[in-house]
């Protein structure tokens, strides 16, 4: 089984296109998640979306919007709020986890796989057989 990131932008219009997969493709939606990390002494937030594999295949997609919205818990942000209603919209729940920030890896391959080892422990993506 091949799990992968796809990494969209970190804007506005990325989390919409984010939330629209997370629409489009209920039927193979997972999981959702907010990742939360600290960044020289402030919170941010990646959203991330895992769907299952489509028929056969052997391919699990995470996309998501890596760590460019600012996190609060007092004050979410519209980026985080949106996604937020989106999920809820199609009767789901996010997952938040706390995790270290990408700029604690030498490259963002290895962030990824960090961030999917924790995924699995979990048991939030399916395992590797």
């Amino acid at each position: 089984m091949i799990q992968q990131f796809i990494e969209l932008g970190k804007g506005f219009g990325d989390v919409f296109e984010l939330c629209e997969l997370a629409e489009t493709n209920q039927h193979r939606y997972r999981n959702a998640f907010i990742l939360v990390s600290e960044h020289n002494g402030k919170s941010v937030a990646s959203l991330a979306v895992a769907f299952n594999p489509v028929g056969e295949s052997k391919f699990t997609p995470l996309y998501i919007c890596r760590e460019g919205i600012s996190h609060s818990q007092t004050k979410p942000s519209k980026r985080v709020q949106l996604f937020e209603n989106k999920i809820t919209e199609i009767g789901r729940q996010a997952i938040t986890l706390n995790v270290k920030h990408s700029s604690e890896f030498a490259e963002s391959t290895l962030y990824y796989q960090y961030l999917i080892g924790i995924m699995r422990l979990n048991h939030y993506i399916p395992s590797m057989h």
